[in-house]
């Protein structure tokens, strides 16, 4: 069972040493998840910075996260999310980690401040 549904933000903190990797390290530790779609993200931002798909396997992979196949109802949940965070500016991976934790009953857990916004029933740890 996963404590929490990490945002790409947050485990870009942790792989970054960045503000926050902290708090992110301890619900890594008691079993985090995350959505395929965010996870995607951080894959394009490592790689984008020169890591290799076997670097950045290496890095994402013994942290043992639950990662969350992206199906059809997280499509709606999803996108049923821009009307009441359009306001945000939330993209579709923000939302689709929003989805994701309402789904679970879990919290969302973001470095990004616009997150402490969210009006929404869904809890929301804003990380820094």
């Amino acid at each position: 069972m996963s404590s929490a549904v990490l945002d790409a933000s947050a485990l870009l903190a942790l792989l970054n040493q960045e503000e926050g990797n902290e708090q992110v390290a301890e619900l890594v530790a008691s079993g985090a998840a995350i959505s395929a779609v965010n996870l995607s993200e951080v894959i394009a931002k490592l790689s984008l910075l020169g890591m290799s798909e076997s670097l950045i396997r290496e890095a994402v992979e013994p942290l043992g996260l639950e990662v969350v196949p992206f199906d059809i109802d997280s499509a709606y949940r999803t996108a049923l999310l821009l009307g009441p965070t359009k306001t945000l500016g939330l993209s579709l991976g923000d939302r689709a980690c929003l989805a994701l934790a309402a789904q679970a009953g879990l919290s969302a857990v973001t470095a990004d401040r616009a997150w402490s916004e969210v009006r929404l029933d869904v809890s929301v740890r804003v990380i820094r």
